[in-house]
């Protein structure tokens, strides 16, 4: 079995070094260690091997909950990358704009009450970013695993297109 070793893609001084004005933050959250739960960050993985455009910056939020506010403060767009149990087909991609924590799919692990929790608060503050939410459904949580389902894996590629696809055209119409 070929041993993978995560890649780090952010860190927090990286937040004070540009200007983040005309940047779109996607946003990966999720337990890395919990199989298909971690999908936002898988995503976010995958999304580091590529040339991105420079108005988009990637984030492995993991479960970082209200750690992450920092986020809200620097971007006007972020796009959430996240696994939910929403009884839809293993691997079907959802695009949401939740207005509300009450609006974001039920999550799976520890970061649940993080997470909602963090966008509660994020509408409290002074500017409150766009948000969209990009989900992939999953149906079960495989605890201690970094692999993920078939379906979900599959997915991976038109989940990409697709928030390379919104990023361009909110970019486009800041432009």
């Amino acid at each position: 079995m070929k041993e993978r070793t995560p890649v780090a893609i952010s860190s927090d001084a990286y937040f004070f070094e540009k200007d983040k004005s005309n940047s779109i933050l996607v946003l990966g959250v999720g337990n890395y260690l919990m199989g298909d739960e971690g999908i936002g960050v898988h995503t976010m993985q995958e999304m580091s091997k590529l040339d991105l455009p420079e108005y988009v910056d990637i984030l492995d939020g993991g479960t970082g909950g209200f750690l992450l506010l920092n986020c809200f403060e620097a971007y006007k767009t972020i796009i959430f990358v996240d696994a939910t149990m929403d009884g839809k087909p293993e691997g079907t991609i959802t695009k949401l704009r939740p207005k509300f924590a009450a609006d974001f799919p039920k999550a799976l692990s520890v970061h649940d009450v993080g997470l909602k929790d963090m966008i509660e608060a994020v509408y409290l503050m002074e500017h409150v970013p766009d948000i969209h939410l990009f989900t992939v459904s999953v149906e079960q949580i495989n605890p201690m695993t970094i692999d993920l389902n078939v379906k979900v894996k599959e997915a991976l590629p038109m989940l990409i297109t697709n928030i390379l696809s919104l990023c361009k055209e909110l970019h486009n119409k800041k432009s």
